[in-house]
């Protein structure tokens, strides 16, 4: 008798056969993955920038953990991947690690993406991934597009050494205080912004930085990108006429060898913002950490401010 031949587990075939994506109408099957934790980076706007690499991971992974799984969508079908998204942002990572760490430890695989670029950079993830390696699992990183690299590399600044500081504080005294601790930092410094605080931080860089180098990088990548290049006071005379829509990234020259005070205006911001939480003694050793100016200086000053805000909170 003939043997019967194997039964087909249709199953199984279908699944082999959605695990692929397209690329111009070139169907291309993913291959299989080792089971782990994928950090896959994502475009920042042109979808075009997607790698080889990140289409074979989202399309192979039983899970595509995103910030936003109406944004992902965008990416995944766009290149006819059947993925399984599910949301992992700020507000729910603690209810839904504990499931990504079971499906990791019943031998799957996890894609993790941010909304654009490189998941963890100003993006949720950290907890995520100090947990996979505690409990185990295999991280792996599959490098592409980032919005922090795109905007060093177009600025025309230096970029042997740069400090990548992410959003600065929404407050103004906050946002003051933190720019006079950055402008003493020997490096290129990299700063998202939004677009309904653009003018006003680009305001405050002026005041305590005023005579350095700066690009302002909107939408990049995009198809309305801009790029302003300028002395941070230029770019802030110009800030009224500035496109605030869109996303941006601020990037700042290094100070110069001969820039190493702070102007007066700054360290009252700087010692107005440690006073408010420290001893006088504390925010002066703080302030001329930071400052460049000498110590009895700072100190006289910190008294005569801390003077002025005893006087205001007896009014209250």
């Amino acid at each position: 008798m003939r043997a019967k031949p194997a039964p087909i587990n249709t199953t199984e075939a279908t699944d082999a056969a959605s695990r692929g994506f397209s690329i111009d109408a070139h169907r291309l099957v993913a291959p299989k993955l080792a089971a782990g934790l994928y950090l896959v980076a994502t475009p920042i706007g042109n979808l075009g920038d997607i790698t080889l690499r990140a289409l074979q991971t989202l399309a192979a992974v039983e899970i595509i953990a995103c910030e936003d799984t109406r944004i992902t969508r965008r990416l995944t079908e766009r290149y006819d991947i059947a993925g399984q998204l599910k949301p992992y942002h700020e507000h729910n990572a603690e209810a839904a690690r504990p499931k990504i760490l079971e499906a990791l430890a019943a031998g799957g695989s996890v894609a993790l993406v941010s909304d654009a670029g490189t998941p963890l950079i100003s993006d949720p993830g950290y907890k995520l991934v100090r947990e996979v390696c505690a409990a185990g699992h295999a991280v792996y990183a599959l490098p592409g597009p980032s919005s922090v690299l795109a905007a060093l590399s177009v600025a025309a600044l230096p970029t042997d050494r740069f400090f990548f500081e992410g959003f600065l504080p929404a407050k103004s005294a906050a946002r003051r205080s933190r720019l006079a601790e950055l402008a003493r930092i020997d490096a290129t410094l990299v700063m998202f912004e939004s677009g309904n605080r653009v003018q006003d931080t680009l305001a405050d860089l002026a005041e305590i930085m005023g005579t350095r180098e700066a690009a302002i990088c909107r939408e990049l990548t995009k198809l309305h990108e801009e790029i302003s290049r300028a002395t941070l006071s230029e770019l802030a005379r110009k800030a009224d006429a500035l496109e605030t829509r869109g996303e941006f990234v601020l990037v700042i020259a290094p100070p110069a060898a001969d820039a190493d005070v702070l102007t007066a205006d700054a360290l009252d911001d700087l010692l107005r913002a440690q006073l408010a939480a420290n001893s006088v003694k504390d925010a002066v050793a703080h302030a001329v950490a930071l400052s460049g100016r000498p110590k009895r200086e700072v100190y006289a000053r910190a008294l005569e401010l801390a003077e002025a805000l005893r006087g205001r909170d007896g009014q209250d």
